[in-house]
C-alpha cells in the first residue's frame, strides 16, 4: 500500500469511527507506529485530521475549518480533473455563478476564451483572476470577507442574488450526504450558497470524494436541488449510487 492510499484509509477509518489510535492503526495497516505518526502529521497539515494524544480526530468532529491556502494543497490532481469535467456544464453563452473555493477556482482558470459569459463570483481572488478576460463580464458580490475562505458573505452578497437568475451555479461544499444534503461549517456562507442555488436554473456541485458522506453545521441545500455532482474516481461506488438514487447525476472524473 502506497503512503497516499494508507493515508486515505486512515481518514476513512477516522470518519467511520470518530477517531483513530496510533496502536490500532499500526496493527490494522501492518506498519510501524512511527509510520502512522508520520501519516497523522501529514494529514493534520493537510487540514483533514487533528492530532490528539495517542491518535487523531476528523476535523469535522471538531467544527474545524481549514484555511483556503491549506485546502488548496490537498488533492490537487483530483480537483484539476473535476474542474476540467465541469467545463462540459458551462453554457456557450449566458451567465453562471462561481462559488468561492479551491475547486471552483480551478474551473475559473479553465474557462474557455471563446465564450461570452457573465460570471457572478463571491471571491475577490476569482474576480481578480477573471477580471481582465475580454470575453467575460465579471460581477463581484460585496459583503463581509471571511478570512478562512476569502468569500464575501452577509446581506451585501445576498441582496443582489435575490434579483439574479443565471444558467448554472457551480458550487463547492464541505459536506454532501444523503441524510443531510449539502453542508458547510459557517452559517453565513451557507446563506450565500443557498441564495446561489435559488438564483440558478441548474446547480452543479464540485466536490472531491473526501466531502461525500460528511456533514457539517449549516445545511444549505437538499440533494433534490442538485442537478449534477462532479467528483473524482476516489468516490466509493456505493456512495455514488446512493447519491444517484436521490436524482443527482454523478460524474467521477
Amino acid at each position: 500500500m502506497y503512503a497516499e492510499e494508507r493515508q486515505q484509509e486512515i481518514v476513512r477509518i477516522a470518519r467511520a469511527g470518530g477517531r483513530v489510535e496510533v496502536a490500532g492503526l499500526a496493527e490494522t495497516l501492518d506498519v510501524t507506529a512511527e509510520t502512522i505518526r508520520r501519516d497523522l502529521t501529514t494529514l493534520e497539515r493537510a487540514g483533514v485530521l487533528r492530532r490528539v494524544h495517542g491518535g487523531a480526530i476528523p476535523v469535522e468532529r471538531l467544527g474545524f475549518e481549514p484555511a483556503l491556502a491549506t485546502r488548496d494543497t490537498v488533492l490537487t490532481e483530483e480537483k484539476e480533473r473535476i474542474a476540467k469535467a465541469a467545463l462540459a456544464e458551462v453554457p456557450a453563452d449566458g451567465a453562471v455563478i462561481l462559488d468561492a473555493g479551491t475547486t471552483t477556482s480551478r474551473l475559473a482558470h479553465a474557462l474557455p476564451a471563446d465564450r461570452e459569459l457573465t460570471v457572478v463570483v463571491n471571491s475577490p481572488v476569482i474576480a481578480t483572476l477573471l477580471g481582465t478576460r475580454p470575453n467575460l463580464n465579471v460581477l463581484l458580490l460585496g459583503g463581509r470577507l471571511r478570512g478562512k475562505t476569502l468569500a464575501t458573505v452577509d446581506d451585501w452578497a445576498l441582496r443582489p442574488l435575490a434579483d439574479m437568475y443565471v444558467d448554472v451555479a457551480f458550487l463547492g461544499t464541505n459536506g454532501c450526504s444523503v441524510e443531510r444534503g449539502l453542508t458547510t461549517p459557517d452559517p453565513a456562507e451557507a446563506a450565500v450558497k443557498r441564495a446561489m442555488i435559488r438564483a440558478a436554473r441548474r446547480c452543479v456541485v464540485l466536490a472531491d470524494h473526501t466531502k461525500i458522506g460528511n456533514d457539517y453545521l449549516a445545511r444549505f441545500g437538499a440533494l433534490a436541488e442538485v442537478d449534477t455532482l462532479i467528483t473524482d474516481t476516489g468516490l466509493d461506488t456505493g456512495l455514488a449510487e446512493d447519491i444517484e438514487a436521490n436524482g443527482v447525476r454523478v460524474v467521477r472524473a
